[in-house]
């Protein structure tokens, strides 16, 4: 029997099969294209590397049952349908995606079957997790008291590789990109629970500074309540996780949804422009000074027309299929905006802790990591997604982490030994206190 099954063969997986050699562990690489499972798994691939539809549930079973644990990599939407395959089968699987209703329901099954799931074991979620969860047990240690927390992240491009209009390159999905950007969110501000629509996402960024890297701005990241509980945070008045974006994008991503850019419904376009589709989704004429016409009514200025045109969203070109202007917008992205051959992508993330101390004192402790990618490697949202679960799958294999049912990386039997295994492969944050 092998000791790790890793379901999914896309950028993320090869820093995993990196790890998962260099610690002698045996392992497939199953995903539905064989070529890229083998590219992926090594050029050793014969025996390691397999064609799998992961929604033919003999097929998994059978490769599950020949596996001592499951690191899955695809998208979260089958996360559900492959949990329920290792609990009937007893092995335990790591995932790096967020917990979803249909995945907790799973708790007491796999309980009762002594099987581990454990999500969010990622950069975001997982390493924003582990970190801010070490620090907060370290505040609580000592007496202090958690008044405000704020935590950022977000994968960018190096400053150098920031050379478009949108000051973006994609090192992942463009569509999990701009659908995470599609969703509402809400936070705590003072003690009181604040909720943004999805349309006004974008509306009112923060401004952040961030060491080396000067200003980047922020907006709020899906539900920073459920995770004052998660944290054990239910009495701080502020709680706020966020993404880092450069300066400019959230104008941008606003003005386009104002324009219903972002629209997910399919419509009929083929055999017109891209021109024609844009001036029919505003309301406005398709004619010469169209630029000058969305730069007056939609956020973004000059600089959404500038952008749009960029992206070729306001040529001549006629449009092939019949798609949801959120696809053709993603084509149009992944196109012209993926991480070019030889850039330098970059994680970053803050944590902010505003703390209260026995004696009455105050400060601001700081949480922060700068990862860049290597333009011969691997990329930094590779390693810092694919690490983190590598290094679990490893520690659930030695019985170091005996935790069952669904779980985060939220208890120290987890992001103890995690983190100080990152350190050691050069993915760290470093605190700094400020006098409040």
């Amino acid at each position: 029997m092998k000791q790790v099954l890793v379901l999914g063969a896309g950028r993320v997986a090869r820093p995993m099969v990196s790890y998962l050699l260099s610690h002698g562990l045996s392992f497939t690489v199953a995903d539905s294209d064989l070529n890229r499972a083998v590219q992926t798994a090594g050029v050793s691939a014969s025996d390691v590397a397999v064609r799998l539809d992961v929604t033919n549930r003999q097929a998994l079973a059978e490769l599950v049952a020949g596996h001592q644990i499951v690191v899955s990599l695809l998208p979260y939407s089958l996360h559900a349908s492959i949990a329920r395959v290792c609990i009937d089968l007893g092995r335990h699987l790591v995932t790096t995606s967020y917990v979803k209703g249909e995945m907790e329901q799973l708790d007491s099954a796999a309980r009762a079957r002594g099987v581990l799931l454990l999500n969010e074991m990622g950069l975001d979620p997982g390493i924003d997790h582990m970190s801010a969860m070490q620090t907060i047990s370290t505040i609580r240690r000592k007496g202090g008291h958690v008044v405000a927390f704020r935590s950022f992240c977000g994968a960018l491009p190096a400053p150098e590789a920031a050379d478009n209009p949108f000051g973006y390159r994609f090192s992942w999905s463009p569509r999990g990109v701009l659908q995470a950007g599609n969703s509402g969110a809400r936070y705590l501000s003072d003690g009181k629970e604040v909720e943004i629509d999805p349309d006004r996402l974008f509306s009112d960024p923060l401004e952040v500074g961030f060491p080396g890297l000067g200003v980047l701005e922020v907006y709020p990241n899906r539900d920073s309540v459920a995770y004052a509980g998660l944290y054990g945070l239910e009495t701080t008045p502020t709680v706020l996780r966020g993404t880092f974006r450069n300066v400019g994008w959230c104008r941008l991503m606003s003005g386009m949804k104002q324009m219903r850019l972002f629209n997910e419904e399919p419509g009929k376009w083929s055999g017109i422009t891209y021109r024609q589709m844009v001036a029919g989704l505003t309301g406005i004429d398709n004619r010469p000074d169209l630029e000058a016409k969305l730069a007056e009514r939609f956020d973004g200025g000059a600089k959404l027309a500038e952008a749009l045109g960029w992206l070729g969203l306001l040529s001549e070109e006629p449009i092939a299929v019949d798609e949801s202007p959120f696809n053709l917008v993603a084509d149009a992205m992944q196109s012209k905006m993926e991480l070019k051959q030889g850039d330098r992508d970059m994680t970053v993330m803050q944590h902010q802790f505003d703390v209260e101390w026995p004696d009455g004192s105050k400060n601001v402790i700081y949480s922060r990591m700068l990862d860049f990618g290597d333009p011969a490697g691997d990329t930094s949202i590779a390693r810092t997604v694919a690490l983190p679960a590598a290094t679990a799958a490893r520690l659930i294999l030695q019985n170091t982490i005996g935790l069952r049912g669904v779980q985060r990386p939220l208890a120290a039997e987890i992001y103890e030994p995690v983190l100080s295994e990152l350190a050691e492969l050069g993915i760290c944050l470093t605190e700094s206190i400020e006098t409040a």
